[in-house]
């Protein structure tokens, strides 16, 4: 065997590995290539889903805090509502006159009369307006006198000094006591749904 044959054979052998390993170098590329590929597409899909999480997340956001908001500006027109309707029954109660009032007023002065012992020196307060038909009512009652004004409605707040006892039976008080007891069947009514 010549130097030149083996020469020519170490040659050959070394392109025939030089081409395995070319061959193997290409197929781990082509492995790494398409690992990459699919680690990509996978942070990609990852991505994506993420981001409609996000997008969704946000969307419930938007519309949870629309929903609140509509449901305060609901809340405060109710309220706007029922103050209308709480100033136009004050209103009513105000202009109310001739019999019906001195009725009320008398009703209102019984029932705080059952307060005070006979024989007390009892004062009576109402609204400046009402202070005659006050008086007249008086008349009917020893021991009771008008005392002056009190910034109501109408009807009447009592006192005793003996008795220590202070009755507020106005118009304004009896109006308050239905109107807390009475709050969500006006609701109701108003805002039927």
């Amino acid at each position: 065997m010549s130097l030149d044959t083996v020469v020519e054979d170490i040659r050959e052998e070394a392109h025939a590995r030089a081409e395995e390993i070319r061959t193997e170098a290409e197929a781990r590329a082509e492995e790494i290539e398409s690992a990459a590929e699919e680690d990509a597409e996978e942070i990609r899909a990852e991505a994506e889903r993420e981001v409609e999480r996000e997008i969704e997340q946000l969307r419930e956001q938007r519309l949870s805090s629309a929903k609140l908001e509509a449901k305060q500006k609901r809340l405060e027109a109710r309220r706007d509502v029922l103050a209308e309707v709480r100033e136009a029954v004050e209103e009513e109660l105000a202009a109310l006159e001739g019999d019906t009032r001195e009725e009320l007023t008398r009703e209102l002065l019984e029932a705080a009369s059952t307060e005070f012992d006979e024989g007390d020196d009892v004062s009576v307060y109402g609204r400046e307006d009402d202070r005659e038909l006050i008086e007249s009512i008086l008349a009917d009652y020893d021991g009771y006198a008008y005392a002056g004004e009190y910034d109501c409605l109408g009807g009447v707040v009592v006192e005793s000094e003996g008795s220590r006892v202070r009755v507020n039976n106005t118009f304004d008080s009896v109006l308050e006591d239905v109107w807390e007891e009475n709050l969500q069947s006006i609701s109701n009514r108003l805002f039927e749904q």
